[in-house]
């Protein structure tokens, strides 16, 4: 009896923690969608887009949940931080990380998509 009560209990604190075992996941496709925003910003290779492919990579990662929210803030704070150290691009890394926190927060990606971009993006 024992047991059985003590598997009930287990089973209930499982289901009601957010179910943490997709966090992997979720994190491995935040990843994959991180990447996606990337090949594709660098295909594209438009004036002007990169806001766009921050916001649209952060969007997507975060749609997955809590996992892929956590890998794009990591993804995102990491090239921002090796940027800095290598002074490389840092002129617009506040506007890049206020992209970054924007479709990580569920805002629409578009509104940083420049004219012309071709809708496949």
């Amino acid at each position: 009896m024992k047991l059985i009560l003590a598997v009930l209990v287990l089973v209930f604190l499982v289901e009601t923690q957010a179910q943490w075992y997709r966090f992997p996941g979720q994190a491995a496709g935040g990843a994959k969608d991180m990447w996606r925003a990337y090949r594709d910003m660098r295909q594209a290779n438009w004036k002007n887009s990169d806001k766009y492919f921050h916001a649209r990579g952060n969007y997507d990662a975060a749609k997955r949940g809590p996992g892929g929210r956590w890998a794009a803030k990591v993804i995102s704070d990491g090239r921002e931080f090796v940027q800095g150290i290598t002074r490389r691009g840092n002129s617009d890394a506040a506007a890049d990380q206020e992209a970054n926190r924007w479709g990580r927060n569920g805002g629409d990606p578009n509104r940083y998509r420049p004219k012309g971009l071709p809708n496949k993006y």
